[in-house]
């Protein structure tokens, strides 16, 4: 079992774009100098005069989508030296304006330098917010206690890392306790909700006796969050683990959520759990709902999803079949599974709207003497 998998903006350019701020590619970097070799080329080997001398002022401009103001300058450089060259004759009248060719030249310039600035600016706020969204959701280590952990996390908006899902597995005095969740809304503006439950349930697995009084310390921390918002109909769905000390059983507790899927022998079925309402909805009443308990045998693993994978349709409308497709891709890579389903998630649906999160734990029992 490996780490998760977080998309990063600075490392993953390609899902950025160039048109969203990746570099730009390789043939718009060789345009600027391909034109000006392909304008001296033409008019030197032709007999007559060529009048493509208005192409030498695409050249500045094309320099600023790659270069900074150094390069740019040069290559502006280039394109007036052009006219001055008598083989060439393109500064007979008519032909290139030279005070024109010579401002263009001058403003790309300037912005280039402007881009380069705002450019570096832009780089620096990417590393940090990075840096602030993964301290919110670090990557998970290989294991946790005698749990093994490996997971996938797709954030719908793109150059983030964090969305509206959440997870965390976490040991504590009362043993491996996880946690999955999707909180209402989408990307940016739900990360102070993720922010918030991640905090209150890292406190809850430390101090809370029973997976009950997790869900209802999550519960509480919604309330007291939504009594604060404009909309009072603030609220998450989540599933939640805890694993024996002997992790020969697990307690599952769902609040809304998809409950997971018990991998065993090569087939996949979902545990189930009775689903409670949904967290901020009134799970911290005196007769909350209760959790199931489920034995596990050795080889067990337990794969956990978020509603950007149970939702996801095909062009006809029909919802992925996960449960039917994890007893197919689990006779394949079995350190690969989320990665596995992320590529037939992408197969199956034309676009993904949504966050996906794929969690997928398998306790290790210690050997019997």
């Amino acid at each position: 079992m490996g780490r998760v998998h977080l998309l990063s903006p600075l490392r993953h350019l390609d899902r950025r774009g160039w048109l969203r701020g990746a570099p730009p590619p390789r043939w718009v970097r060789v345009l600027p100098v391909a034109l000006i070799a392909g304008v001296a080329v033409a008019t030197a080997v032709s007999h007559d005069p060529l009048d493509i001398g208005f192409l030498l002022g695409a050249i500045p401009p094309l320099a600023v989508l790659s270069y900074g103001p150094l390069a740019t300058a040069l290559l502006g450089a280039a394109t007036v030296t052009l006219l001055h060259v008598p083989a060439l004759q393109l500064n007979r009248p008519g032909d290139t304006d030279l005070w024109t060719l010579s401002f263009v030249a001058a403003l790309s310039v300037f912005v280039s330098f402007v881009r380069s600035r705002r450019d570096a600016q832009l780089d620096l706020e990417r590393t940090i917010a990075e840096a602030a969204q993964r301290a919110l959701l670090p990557p998970l280590p290989e294991a946790v206690g005698p749990v093994r952990c490996r997971g996938l996390y797709r954030a719908a908006q793109r150059g983030a890392l964090v969305g509206g899902d959440f997870y965390d597995v976490r040991d504590g005095p009362y043993g491996v306790r996880a946690v999955l969740g999707d909180v209402q809304g989408h990307g940016l503006a739900a990360i102070g909700t993720v922010a918030s439950l991640l905090g209150a349930f890292r406190e809850a697995v430390l101090d809370q006796p029973d997976l009950e009084s997790v869900a209802g310390r999550l519960d509480r921390r919604l309330t007291a969050d939504a009594a604060e918002a404009r909309h009072a109909d603030l609220f998450a769905t989540a599933v939640l683990l805890e694993f024996a000390r002997d992790v020969r059983s697990v307690r599952v507790l769902a609040c809304g959520h998809p409950p997971p899927v018990l991998l065993r022998a090569g087939t996949a079925t979902d545990i189930g759990v009775e689903a409670c309402t949904p967290l901020g909805l009134g799970l911290a009443d005196p007769t909350p709902h209760r959790g199931i308990t489920v034995r596990l045998e050795p080889g067990d693993r337990l794969f956990l999803a978020s509603d950007g994978v149970f939702e996801a349709r095909d062009p006809a409308g029909a919802f992925y079949p996960l449960t039917q497709r994890m007893a197919l891709l689990t006779g394949d890579d079995r350190a690969a599974l989320p990665d596995l389903v992320w590529e037939d998630l992408l197969r199956h649906t034309r676009s993904l709207h949504d966050d996906v999160t794929m969690l997928v734990l398998a306790p290790r029992p210690p050997e019997r003497p």
